[in-house]
């Protein structure tokens, strides 16, 4: 069963054939999965003390710019993170995942707080320059959690997606100027 959601993740991060660069890390312009392609909405560098630590892209099935809209609706869209620093380990992913979750629903954890806690865990692998997590969500299914290729595990639940993509897109985002590439369709 676990080789075919892995087919179906593999599936659904083909690129199409161009590509965003995003300081120097192409981001494809589409995903697509189960015939419903994602497009790329918008990307950006998640920056700490002036060192670039990773290119995001938002992946949406309609462009849109309403961060509040992408949050709470129910509908296919990814996030893909490329990691460009080498000094992003596992216990800093982790802490400051954490801390996202913390903003995205405003201290308000505990409802989700198993499924956090199941998504830190597939960060207990050493995190390494040139890494690449893909966390696709699919109504009905979850969230995917993809590190290179290979799926790691699916979340469920609305509200856990919601908190997820908050952390990037909320009212108190992890960086106001990756929210705002994000946000650019």
């Amino acid at each position: 069963m676990k080789n075919l959601l892995t087919l179906i993740v593999i599936a659904f991060v083909s690129v199409a054939a161009q590509a965003k660069d995003i300081a120097g890390i192409e981001l494809p312009d589409q995903l697509t999965h189960q015939q419903k392609i994602l497009t790329l909405n918008g990307a950006g560098i998640r920056t700490k003390l002036f060192l670039d630590i990773y290119a995001a892209g938002l992946y949406l099935s309609t462009p849109s710019n309403n961060n509040q809209a992408i949050i709470q609706t129910d509908s296919p869209m990814a996030l893909k993170l490329h990691i460009i620093s080498g000094l992003l380990s596992s216990d800093k992913m982790k802490k400051a995942t954490r801390e996202g979750f913390e903003k995205s629903t405003q201290g308000n954890t505990a409802p989700i707080q198993k499924t956090i806690d199941a998504l830190i865990d597939t960060f207990k692998e050493d995190i390494n320059k040139n890494d690449i997590f893909d966390f696709i969500y699919e109504p009905g299914t979850g969230l995917h959690v993809v590190k290179n290729g290979t799926l790691k595990t699916t979340l469920k639940g609305l509200a856990f997606k919601q908190a997820f993509f908050g952390i990037w897109l909320s009212d108190r985002p992890v960086q106001k100027s990756l929210k705002k590439g994000l946000l650019k369709p």
